[in-house]
């Protein structure tokens, strides 16, 4: 069964990176630009995992963890913050409110990897195409 991850972030170059991050393996990428369009398509779609960026236009991330973790049906779901601003400030809000991990922009493949094991439960192995 294919992995879902929402990648919330208002740079499509962020959602470029994640998608070609993760096209060797069974993981589909959903996107959206801001907040509210996260929310909306975290509770359409379920998602395994959410990665969304702290500073966007409409509804930042750090209120869209809010309303993710206030949310029955999405407060389950694991949310990794993605910001600019790597301030332990910043850091410790996101985590108080529910974050599972912080990572700083720019971020690169091998730290994105790295952390979805441990959230997804699974190995990355790429899928072989036959």
């Amino acid at each position: 069964m294919s992995k879902k991850i929402l990648s919330i972030d208002d740079s499509k170059m962020v959602h470029m990176v994640i998608a070609r991050t993760l096209k060797p393996y069974d993981i589909e990428v959903i996107t959206a630009l801001n907040g509210q369009e996260g929310l909306d398509k975290a509770h359409q779609e379920h998602p395994d995992l959410i990665v969304l960026d702290m500073t966007m236009p409409v509804m930042d991330g750090y209120e869209a963890l809010l309303k993710l973790k206030e949310s029955p049906q999405t407060k389950d779901i694991p949310v990794m913050m993605l910001s600019a601003d790597g301030g332990t400030a910043s850091m410790e809000k996101a985590l108080q409110a529910g974050a599972v991990k912080f990572i700083s922009k720019p971020f690169n493949s091998d730290s994105l990897l790295s952390a979805l094991p441990e959230f997804l439960a699974l190995e990355l192995r790429a899928v072989e195409v036959v």
